[in-house]
C-alpha cells in the first residue's frame, strides 16, 4: 500500500472533518489567470458544501467567468498531526433569496452560536441583505485527504 493511501481519510472521516472545520481557503481563477485564494466560512447542507458572499465580489466575478475552483481545509501543528482535505470542482452560484437566507442562518448557528430556535426570525431579518448576496455550492470532481496521525504507532 502506498504511503498516500495509508494516510487518506475515508469518506466518513472527510465528512466528519469538514463538519467540524471552521475556515476553508477557496481558490478561484482571477481575471489575469492567477489563482485568487480567500478564506471563507461555510456550512454543510445534506452533505454539500455551501458558502455565501456579496454578489458583486471578486470571487463571484471570477466564478462567473470560470467556475473551476479548489478548496483547502487543513490543520495540525506538528507533522504527525497534519490533516487536511483538498477538493477540486466547480462552484454553482444561486441568487435564490430563500436559499441565501438559509445559508446565512446556518453560518450564524455554526460560527456565532445562534440558537437554532431563532433561525426563522433571523432568516426574515436577513432578507433585505440577501438581495445583495449569492449562495455558492461546491460541486466536487476530486477529493484528496490526509491524516498523518494514521502513521503513528
Amino acid at each position: 500500500m502506498s504511503r498516500r493511501a495509508e494516510i487518506a481519510m475515508t469518506p466518513e472521516e472527510v465528512d466528519s472533518y469538514l463538519a467540524q472545520a471552521r475556515t476553508l481557503i477557496l481558490a478561484t481563477i482571477g481575471p489575469d489567470g492567477v489563482p485568487d485564494p480567500v478564506g471563507m466560512w461555510f456550512v454543510l447542507r445534506d452533505g454539500e458544501l455551501w458558502m455565501r458572499t456579496y454578489a458583486k465580489s471578486q470571487k463571484v466575478a471570477n466564478v462567473r467567468r470560470d467556475p473551476r475552483v479548489s478548496i483547502l481545509v487543513e490543520d495540525g501543528e506538528r507533522y504527525a498531526e497534519l490533516r487536511g482535505v483538498q477538493i477540486t470542482g466547480t462552484l454553482e452560484i444561486s441568487d435564490d433569496i430563500e436559499l441565501i437566507c438559509d445559508i446565512a442562518a446556518g453560518l450564524l448557528v455554526k460560527y456565532e452560536g445562534l440558537d437554532p430556535v431563532d433561525v426563522p426570525a433571523v432568516r426574515e431579518a436577513y432578507r433585505p441583505t440577501a438581495v445583495k448576496q449569492a449562495a455558492m455550492r461546491l460541486v466536487p470532481d476530486r477529493v484528496v485527504s490526509w491524516d498523518h496521525s494514521k502513521l503513528v504507532g
